[in-house]
């Protein structure tokens, strides 16, 4: 994935991995990773702190909607 861009920031892997399955449920590949917020999370321990959810920057756009469309009606599926 080149041009990546940055759609969502949250403080779990568990919600980034949420957010993603939501993404890819409608074909947008997306991917998490570490923030400079999670720096010294945990203590050193490669799991959790702050996540950020990427997806190209076509794609940008579109998931932002999907993730808007989400919140509004959780129950909708996409």
């Amino acid at each position: 994935m080149d041009d990546l861009v940055v759609v969502e920031t949250v403080p779990t892997v568990t919600e980034a991995s949420l957010i993603c399955g939501i993404l890819r449920n409608v074909g947008i590949r997306c991917l998490d990773r570490s923030t400079n917020f999670s720096a010294g999370a945990n203590d050193g321990w490669p799991s959790g702190g702050w996540r950020e959810v990427v997806v190209r920057g076509e794609d940008a756009d579109e998931a932002r909607e999907v993730l808007a469309a989400q919140r509004a009606d959780p129950r909708a599926r996409n």
